[in-house]
């Protein structure tokens, strides 16, 4: 009888081979290319594609505006119309947020506000825009998270899309620790100050966070009557995002936080960087962040990492900030996926880092939406043709589709109309969306199988 490694393997390789043979048909590419001289025609069909995994993916970004404004007016939370920002506690200045549901002048105020929707560059770019949402609506409670988070999985369940990895878990006490603890050059000494000082007790409540909001998640979806559902099949895991906009004791606190989360809790698949790269602590405090995560990786090695890396652009930064974050990020960060890699071909010996990314297999996560409305970058200006010259793997997620009014399917008609991608390509990509994943082996072969009979049934609808 064979093993169940061998029975594994050999399941592995009849998926392998038959999505090969599909994506070869020339009869896909023929129909795609029509498509594309028709892009309603083109979004209704990717639509209906299997798109895999979306692997970059934040969930307050990810919240379109209208839900965080039905969250205000359910949590009584006020609008300063000065700011156009949701605010905690009301005054007679402020206007209660459940006018929003009815005075449509003002919702559509706000909407703007808290997305790129209508956005047009002036004395505020794209990026101080961007940004400055998260803090318009940041109000809102995380008691919401859950059904946020249902609410992205219904979307992705709606687009055919099999994994989310949603960036969720974050903060709490570990900042106020990091704080009171500070930070010895020797990492083990500041390591064990956290232990003392109650890292156990922090991690624990991040546990009970993440419990919640996977709860609340499953709930409100109501996964236990309809398990079956497309929005229950969905798999759902998370990843600890480590504020680095803050001094470098409060991100080491939260490096070391983040890690322990992970390595106990299978929900919680990866660590990674959030907030602009090109902020002062990121920028300033860059390559000790990158030592903080290579300590980390080597007090618990089994941790994934994903990293914002190369979110920069000329100007954006000074020149010599453009030339070594990816770098750093893949060599001393241990990053298995790169987030954004906008600056790859700015890095010191860009042809050597390609080369080395595709040889240890590290994906990029490419957010075309995002870069357009943030950085700026679109069209010949992105890498994304570089990336796939030197054969380094790529996979097309959202960022923040609420915040950027996106969603996955419009990243796949952005990449098919600008890049001239055939079906064979796409169906590269969506492959590495869960190739590259951070689920558990065994899971892995079993979303494949599921994705292999997703394409089969819908390419029997193609014509």
């Amino acid at each position: 009888m064979p093993s169940h490694r061998s029975k594994r393997f050999l399941i592995l390789a009849l998926v392998l081979t038959s999505l090969t043979a599909s994506a070869a048909d020339p009869r896909l590419d023929r129909r795609l290319a029509e498509l594309r001289k028709s892009p309603p025609e083109l979004y209704a069909f990717l639509y209906r594609m299997p798109k895999g995994g979306d692997l970059h993916n934040h969930l307050s970004g990810a919240v379109y505006a209208e839900s965080f404004l039905r969250a205000a007016a359910q949590d009584g939370l006020c609008v300063d119309q000065k700011t156009m920002s949701l605010v905690s506690k009301c005054a007679p200045d402020l206007t209660p947020a459940t006018a929003a549901l009815t005075d449509n002048t003002l919702a559509n105020a706000l909407i703007d506000a808290f997305s790129m929707r209508n956005f047009v560059p002036g004395a505020q770019s794209g990026h101080d825009h961007f940004f400055a949402t998260f803090n318009k609506f940041g109000a809102v409670s995380g008691d919401h998270n859950g059904e946020f988070a249902a609410e992205v999985t219904e979307r992705a369940a709606a687009q055919n899309e099999s994994y989310l990895e949603l960036m969720a878990a974050s903060g709490g006490s570990v900042l106020d620790l990091g704080k009171k603890t500070g930070l010895d050059p020797d990492f083990d000494v500041t390591r064990k100050k956290l232990e003392a000082g109650g890292l156990e007790a922090a991690v624990a409540a991040l546990h009970g966070r993440v419990d919640r909001m996977e709860s609340d998640r499953v709930r409100a979806l109501g996964c236990a009557a309809r398990a079956d559902s497309p929005a229950c099949r969905v798999v759902v895991r998370y990843q600890y995002q480590v504020l680095r906009e803050f001094p470098k004791e409060q991100v080491f606190a939260q490096v070391i936080a983040g890690f322990a989360l992970a390595a106990s809790d299978p929900r919680v698949v990866a660590v990674n960087f959030v907030q602009p790269e090109d902020g002062l602590y990121s920028m300033r405090d860059y390559h000790l962040h990158m030592q903080m995560v290579d300590y980390a990786k080597r007090v618990y090695p089994g941790v994934h990492i994903s990293l914002h890396a190369g979110e920069l652009t000329p100007g954006l930064v000074p020149p010599e900030g453009l030339k070594f974050h990816i770098r750093e990020a893949v060599d001393l960060g241990h990053a298995e996926r790169i987030g954004h890699g906008v600056d790859i071909m700015y890095e010191t010996d860009p042809a050597g880092l390609l080369n080395e990314m595709r040889d240890r297999h590290i994906a990029v996560e490419i957010n075309l939406t995002s870069n357009d409305v943030i950085l700026g970058v679109r069209g010949d200006r992105h890498p994304l043709p570089v990336y796939r010259k030197y054969h380094v793997p790529v996979a097309f997620s959202t960022d923040d589709e609420g915040v950027s009014r996106s969603d996955l399917t419009l990243e796949y008609e952005r990449a098919v109309l600008d890049y001239n991608l055939t079906y064979s390509d796409l169906r590269e990509i969506v492959r590495n969306s869960l190739e590259y994943s951070f689920l558990p082996k065994d899971e892995k072969i079993k979303i494949e199988a599921d994705l292999d009979a997703r394409f089969a049934e819908f390419e029997r609808t193609i014509k």
